[in-house]
């Protein structure tokens, strides 16, 4: 296994950076997600620490070996496609096993790695089937469990789940996990669904624009996103944003918002920022709570995942979004109050990046 390091690499095409001089570490060992909307970079990236693009300029070095000029033979890296790369007429016993025999293995070894591979994507029923007697989402894993047999440096994959139906990617995504608790090894995985990310990283590169927004764990991303690209792209709905500003009392700078009153440090002595608030974070009642509330009106509900409700309220003309449970979720309607803590609530200045508070 080998870290990956990422070094001004830059990628153009004509006048578009569609990566833009990046300096980052993919840790050994660690499954790190490239997170983003379509045209964000991340495939473009991918493709070039497997040497399928050539960087325009910059390096690309695993562990401290600089296999930036490096052919793909030669990088020691599995990699898996949107579509699953099969080889048809073969069972799946003989797919993964192809590649290893180009290898310097005896027979016993391309024996266990075959079956290692078999048991570790669970294929054992399947593994004297034909490929093509398979649905996408086997021979996806097929695919994967190749790349795993291969036992490369890296393993690169490029939005496996694309083309996978929803009811078979809850089973390939709770396999996946498993794997990649098994491996230990050093994956790259390029996705544009949050959920994914969420669930198999261990760290989440979150890229707009051919930059890389924030690198974080998930769970950092999500509760303290560096700006308001970020806030708005995870969460199902994303981050409320409300425009305040800010006002001076007693020598101090304070926010003026009828959500809260809080002293801040603002950045480049700012006159307005901007409040995020993540919709599940906002506590919902029917009645005024002895805390700071503020009164609401109900626009529409409706039964969101997992049978919590969305709420859409109006608050002194804003639109708020609100993520609350079944139970208070019924309740609500016409008016009612809502309040929340000062740690559920985020800053943002005119660049729209986190505040110092």
């Amino acid at each position: 296994m080998a870290e990956v390091r990422i070094v001004n690499l830059l990628k153009q095409f004509d006048d578009l950076n569609a990566v833009d001089k990046l300096n980052y570490t993919f840790e050994d060992g660690k499954v790190t997600c490239l997170l983003g909307p379509s045209g964000c970079g991340k495939t473009t990236l991918l493709r070039m620490i497997a040497g399928l693009t050539e960087p325009t300029s910059g390096a690309i070095l695993f562990g401290s070996q600089d296999v930036t000029n490096l052919p793909t033979a030669k990088r020691k890296i599995g990699m898996v496609f949107q579509y699953p790369v099969v080889y048809r007429g073969l069972t799946t016993y003989k797919n993964i096993e192809l590649p290893l025999l180009n290898e310097r293995l005896t027979k016993g070894d391309i024996k266990q790695r075959v079956n290692e591979a078999v048991e570790l994507l669970q294929l054992q029923d399947v593994v004297s089937v034909d490929i093509s007697a398979l649905n996408s989402v086997m021979r996806q894993k097929v695919a994967v469990a190749r790349a795993v047999a291969r036992r490369p440096d890296i393993i690169l994959f490029d939005e496996p789940l694309t083309n996978v139906d929803a009811n078979s990617k809850t089973q390939f995504k709770r396999s996946f996990k498993e794997l990649t608790q098994h491996l230990k090894q050093t994956i790259i995985y390029v996705t544009h669904d949050q959920t994914e990310a969420m669930t198999f990283a261990d760290y989440i590169a979150l890229m707009l624009e051919g930059r890389v927004v924030q690198f974080d764990a998930p769970r950092a991303l999500y509760m303290k996103p560096a700006d308001k690209f970020g806030g708005w792209f995870l969460g199902n709905p994303g981050m409320n944003f409300i425009d305040a500003g800010i006002e001076e009392k007693d020598g101090k700078q304070y926010i003026a918002n009828s959500f809260l009153s809080r002293e801040v440090k603002a950045r480049h002595h700012e006159t307005s920022v901007t409040i995020g608030i993540r919709p599940e974070r906002i506590k919902v009642s029917s009645a005024a709570r002895p805390e700071k509330s503020v009164k609401a009106h109900l626009i529409r509900k409706h039964i969101a995942c997992g049978g919590q409700y969305l709420l859409l309220a109006d608050v002194d003309g804003r639109r708020i979004k609100i993520k609350t449970d079944t139970i208070t979720g019924r309740k609500i309607s016409g008016d009612f109050f809502l309040s929340l803590s000062d740690q559920d609530v985020l800053i943002y200045d005119s660049q729209d990046k986190l505040a110092a508070i």
